[in-house]
This record gives structure tokens, C-alpha cells and sequence, in this order.
């Protein structure tokens, strides 16, 4: 992917596992792409609940787009949509109705307290590289050089 000077070509993962999760992606998606007008939206997959523990199977998808807000305006923007959506935390790995991550902004590498990016896990994570495999396979990961279908395709048995 890439960008043109003023905006940044970013990935986000979706997923849900409380509730209507169908609904929950839908609207979210649709909450995203009032920032992101041209949001293209992954197929949705059923997944297992991965490092979790006993939780209901959760349905994901990944999303790309355009956008000129800051990395940081993003995710507060994510944030803000999931609590609309009726996220909450009561503890780490807790079920969500839905979960918005910032998987990657453009080529930068970005370390700060509360903002990584790339999100440090998504390569492990054939939940989140396989719907961005289905919309952006080329997409290269700055930290590895290695593009989302060569990451995915490490994952395969």
C-alpha cells in the first residue's frame, strides 16, 4: 500500500465475540468509514478465541483505507467507536461486543506507551492475517520487510 504526502494507507483488524457479532462488525465498519470514506472490508471469518481462555468464538475481519489523521487521532477515534458499540475492559482479554486495532499506518513504526504500530502481535495472528491477506496481500510490514501473504503463509501448517 502506499500513500500519497498528505494521508496514510492504514489496516485495522475487527473483531467481536459478544452479542449480534455479524451487527457489531457491520456498524463498526460503517462507524470507521465516516473517517475512512474509502474503508474496503475483508470478508468476515469465524475464529476460535485465541490466548483468551474460555470464551465465546469470536467472527473477525480487517479492514484498509486512507486517512489524514494522526496515528494517535485514529486510535482515539477506534476507541471511541468500540465504547459507542459498548466495549468495555473489566480485565485484559475480556469478551468484547467489538475490538478495533490499529494493525498498520502506513510504513511507520511507531513505540510509544499506548500506541504500537505495527501492532506487535499481528503477525501471530492468523485471525487478523488472514482477512488482510484476502484485501492486501502485498502490503509490505516495515518491521519484517515481508508482505502480510508471506506472513500468512508462515502461519500455515
Amino acid at each position: 500500500m502506499t500513500s500519497d504526502p498528505l494521508t496514510f494507507s492504514v489496516a485495522i483488524a475487527l473483531g467481536s465475540n459478544l452479542g449480534d457479532r455479524e451487527r457489531y462488525l457491520r456498524e463498526a465498519a460503517a462507524a470507521v468509514q465516516s473517517v475512512i470514506p474509502d474503508l474496503r472490508v475483508s470478508s468476515f471469518y469465524d475464529t476460535a478465541p485465541v490466548g483468551v481462555g474460555e470464551q465465546p468464538r469470536f467472527l473477525n475481519a480487517a479492514a484498509i483505507g486512507s486517512t489524514a489523521l494522526s496515528a494517535r487521532a485514529l486510535l482515539e477515534t477506534l476507541l471511541g467507536i468500540e465504547a459507542k458499540h459498548g466495549r468495555t475492559r473489566p480485565h485484559p482479554g475480556a469478551a468484547r461486543t467489538i475490538d478495533l486495532d490499529l494493525i498498520l499506518y502506513g510504513d511507520q513504526i511507531i513505540e510509544e506507551r499506548d500506541l504500537v504500530v505495527p501492532h506487535p502481535r499481528f503477525r501471530e495472528r492468523g485471525f487478523v492475517l488472514e482477512p488482510l491477506a484476502e484485501i492486501a496481500p502485498d502490503w509490505v510490514d516495515p518491521v519484517t520487510g515481508r508482505t502480510i501473504r508471506e506472513l500468512m503463509d508462515r502461519l500455515l501448517p
